[in-house]
């Protein structure tokens, strides 16, 4: 690293040594300095930090800078999120709970809260939506960009990134890490080297040394296995995968995975940016921590699932076709069952009562359920298909009742109201 360095690339150098093992340090060096240039990083990827953990600190900022573990306390729970702070005693996401409170028994444990963050990844996508027309979201906290379009209005890819990340804070009082570079893979590593809440450029000039002073298993699809595979054939590095014969190469991992592998150290792109595609199906479901034999309560749950899948429904302009319930029993067996309503719908109690019918036909009496969930398919635009007329002042009332209380969440959060039926269930 230069005299010169900037903040930004010493931040770089200090995590990606943190990943490397001695052996791998030994081979591959210090990560070599890189330029600021974004000409041509049109690509961007951005990840918010710890999301779930700090959606949950939005309501209790007291907890800011406490380490805070987002799971279930009991039952068969694992870790959801957990704050830097937890992550610095050896908490991770997916560890068993039991494991994460051992290793940092002072954490704050919160229940997690589903349609919390369902609710802020739809305000974070918002955004990002309102930055590009190339959106791809790869799941409820992270999405690719492009932003080629983008320069005119809001300037280089840089710029961009930034006005992002200050209006993650400013609008949702949410941190995210934003990575750019030339192609997906290469903003995808830079995002996660540029946490927490921070921003890193690869110039596109430097995308290859970038690439070749990393430890091979940052390629994507490197995994264990593969990693174990190449260090066989003397492979530790980026850098010694793209010197190697490709024949060897093929030998150890195929010819298909050894053509991806060259052409990912090459910095080529792999996963381009899909961009918006039309939902086909919106569904919810929910794994016990105890498996449940109470049809009672096996319907609670399938009423919950129905309640954030029609509120998504409502909230995207559309209607579904075709109610799915979906059920997995104590030995993993899993059913599916389907019915095609005489009309598209998008009401809560419509959806409940098709959905409880399937749920009856599927469970048998005293059967052990595991996990329970509801999809909506065959999905329309709302101005397309309007709503079913109905003379059942019922019904009626049922409608206006619901984007009521659509309003009332949208704008006091996802725990604002709620179904009595449902109180007990969600405690």
């Amino acid at each position: 690293m230069s005299a010169g360095a900037s903040a930004s690339e010493l931040s770089l150098a200090r995590a990606t040594l943190g990943a490397m093992s001695r052996e791998q340090l030994e081979r591959t060096g210090v990560l070599p300095a890189i330029g600021s240039d974004d000409t041509g990083c049109n690509v961007l990827h951005v990840d918010m930090d710890a999301f779930f953990a700090e959606v949950e600190l939005r309501d209790r900022p007291e907890l800011k800078g406490q380490p805070v573990i987002v799971g279930r306390r009991n039952g068969r729970g694992v870790v959801v999120s957990a704050t830097y702070e937890a992550r610095a005693a050896g908490v991770h996401s997916a560890m068993p709970m039991g494991r994460a409170i051992r290793a940092c028994p002072q954490a704050t444990i919160i229940e997690p809260s589903r349609g919390k963050y369902l609710a802020a990844s739809r305000e974070v996508m918002s955004i990002l939506n309102d930055v590009s027309a190339q959106v791809d979201e790869v799941s409820i906290d992270e999405a690719f960009l492009d932003v080629s379009g983008a320069r005119r209005t809001l300037g280089s890819p840089r710029d961009v990134a930034g006005a992002i990340r200050s209006r993650m804070q400013s609008s949702l009082r949410l941190p995210c890490s934003v990575g750019v570079g030339t192609v997906t893979m290469v903003a995808k590593i830079a995002s996660t080297m540029a946490k927490p809440d921070g921003l890193l450029v690869v110039p596109a000039a430097d995308t290859v040394r970038f690439l070749h002073s990393l430890p091979v298993g940052r390629l994507w699809g490197v995994g264990d296995k593969t990693v174990k595979s190449l260090a066989a054939i003397g492979v530790y590095s980026v850098a010694d995968l793209a010197a190697l014969p490709p024949q060897r190469l093929s030998h150890a991992v195929g010819r298909a995975s050894a053509a991806r592998l060259m052409a990912l150290a090459a910095g080529q792109e792999i996963r381009p940016v899909a961009g918006r595609v039309a939902e086909k199906s919106i569904g919810s479901e929910h794994t016990f921590d105890i498996d449940v034999t109470s049809l009672a309560e096996l319907e609670k749950s399938i009423r919950l699932e129905v309640e954030e899948i029609t509120r998504r429904a409502r909230s995207a302009g559309l209607t579904a076709s075709t109610v799915t319930v979906k059920v997995r029993f104590e030995d993993f067996r899993t059913t599916d069952r389907s019915h095609t309503m005489s009309a598209p719908a998008d009401s809560a109690s419509t959806v409940f009562a098709v959905a409880r019918d399937l749920l009856r036909q599927s469970v048998p009496a005293g059967a052990a359920v595991r996990l329970v969930g509801v999809r909506l398919s065959g999905l329309s635009e709302v101005r397309e298909t309007g709503h079913q007329l109905s003379f059942d002042e019922g019904a009626e009332a049922h409608v206006i009742a619901e984007e009521t209380v659509d309003q009332i969440i949208a704008r006091f959060g996802p725990t604002a109201l709620q179904r009595a039926s449902l109180i007990r269930q969600k405690e």
